[in-house]
C-alpha cells in the first residue's frame, strides 16, 4: 500500500509558474515510477507526466510538452512537475500516481493515487 499527498497547487496569472510535488510512503518498495494526471469540472482524466526511477525516463502529454518538466528524487520518493508559460486551460485538479512501470502509470494501471491539489490559472 502506497499514500501520495500533493502539494505546490494554487492561483497564478497566465504565463507563469507553479511547481508541485508529490511524496510516496509505506510501501514504497513496489513503486518504481511516478507521474501526474489532470482533471478539470467536466471533463475526464488525462494523464500529464511521469518518470522512472530507474533510468530517468520521461513522458509527457504533448498538451505540456515543452512547457512542463516532470523529475523526481528516488531516494525521498518524491516526484515534482515544473509548470511554466501556464495558460487557463492548464486549470485542473492535479493528481499524483505511482506504479510498478512508466507505461502503467502513463496508462493510469495498477497504480495508487493522491487525493488531488488544485491548480487555476487566471487569464
Amino acid at each position: 500500500q502506497v499514500q501520495l499527498v500533493e502539494s505546490g497547487g494554487g492561483l497564478v496569472q497566465a504565463g507563469g509558474s507553479l511547481r508541485l510535488s508529490c511524496a510516496a510512503s509505506g510501501r514504497t518498495f513496489s513503486t518504481y515510477a511516478m507521474g501526474w494526471f489532470r482533471q478539470a469540472p467536466g471533463k475526464e482524466r488525462e494523464f500529464v507526466a511521469a518518470i522512472s526511477w530507474s533510468d530517468d525516463k520521461t513522458d509527457y502529454a504533448d498538451s505540456v510538452k515543452g512547457r512542463f518538466i516532470v523529475s523526481g528524487d528516488s531516494a525521498k520518493k518524491t516526484v515534482y512537475l515544473q509548470m511554466n508559460s501556464l495558460k487557463p486551460e492548464d486549470t485542473a485538479v492535479y493528481y499524483c500516481a505511482a506504479g510498478l512501470a512508466l507505461s502503467w502509470v502513463v496508462a493510469g494501471t495498477g497504480g495508487s493515487w493522491g487525493p488531488g491539489t488544485q491548480v487555476t490559472v487566471s487569464s
